[in-house]
């Protein structure tokens, strides 16, 4: 079964789609199959593979309708050994179409039953907000890593974060790690530095080695449809997320997902916060 990442921050422009593509590239280039799946009604993971949300028939939204499964509605990329279930503004009717139903937490966790011996990794692109969408990820999850920018904001959307993340283990999906990855990293000014060293203390163990820098080669990657690995391959930026797979792995290894583990509960409304 392969290790289910959910990328998640409540606050927006913090780099959860570029950790996606750009952590699903480096997967590959590893030899392995990758799934992403775009889990945010604005769609930019499925923006960023060249895709056009508004000509799709078929998104993840049908998955969590239960209409179609995730086989059904997974599209191939340009990059080698990364498919894509992409996303559309349907999706945002999605809180109001699961929230009533029995085991709504557990749908995209069920939906990947079907997929998940398929792929070495699944990623999983949640939107900015602690909703049913992003609640769905952390109970499908094994491990959720969290973009946190090097700002002094960003400490404080982190903490409600966790509080999210506390409940999800202790109602739904116990074996649930979490793990901080420093993004937009700007050595040049004073506070950059202060709130880098801040994260790691305040993380602890959490917080990944691996960190990304501020650059704007992201955006040009994002414009051409490719991954920053593809895009500037020799790139800081693309070297950043090598690293970042290789740290990944390496913790993967020492705690191998065990899914029989995961209690059956069903979380109530107002857990989706």
């Amino acid at each position: 079964m392969g290790t289910i990442y959910a990328i998640a921050n409540q606050k927006g422009g913090v780099g959860k789609t570029t950790t996606v593509v750009s952590l699903g590239a480096a997967f590959a280039e590893q030899g392995q199959q990758i799934l992403l799946i775009d889990l945010d009604p604005q769609a930019g993971l499925t923006i960023s593979h060249g895709f056009d949300p508004d000509r799709l028939e078929k998104t993840v939204y049908q998955v969590f309708l239960e209409e179609e499964s995730l086989a059904t509605v997974t599209l191939p990329t340009t990059v080698p050994q990364v498919k894509l279930v992409p996303a559309n503004l349907d999706l945002a009717g999605a809180e109001a179409e699961l929230i009533g139903e029995i085991g709504w937490d557990r749908t995209l966790a069920d939906a990947l039953t079907g997929v998940a011996t398929s792929y070495d990794a699944i990623l999983l692109d949640c939107p900015p907000t602690l909703g049913v969408l992003t609640t769905n990820a952390l109970v499908a999850a094994h491990v959720v890593i969290v973009p946190l920018q090097c700002e002094y904001l960003a400490l404080r959307a982190l903490k409600q974060l966790q509080k999210i993340i506390a409940k999800v283990r202790r109602k739904a999906n116990p074996q649930l790690e979490s793990r901080i990855l420093r993004t937009l990293y700007d050595s040049r000014t004073t506070h950059g530095r202060e709130v880098f060293e801040e994260i790691a203390q305040a993380g602890g163990e959490q917080v990944l080695h691996t960190f990304i820098r501020r650059t704007v080669k992201f955006a040009d990657a994002a414009a051409s449809g490719e991954p920053i690995l593809q895009h500037a391959t020799d790139s800081e930026a693309a070297h950043a997320y090598r690293k970042l797979a290789q740290e990944l792995q390496a913790y993967g290894a020492k705690t191998a997902p065990n899914p029989r583990a995961r209690r059956r509960r069903i979380l109530s409304a107002d857990d989706a916060v």
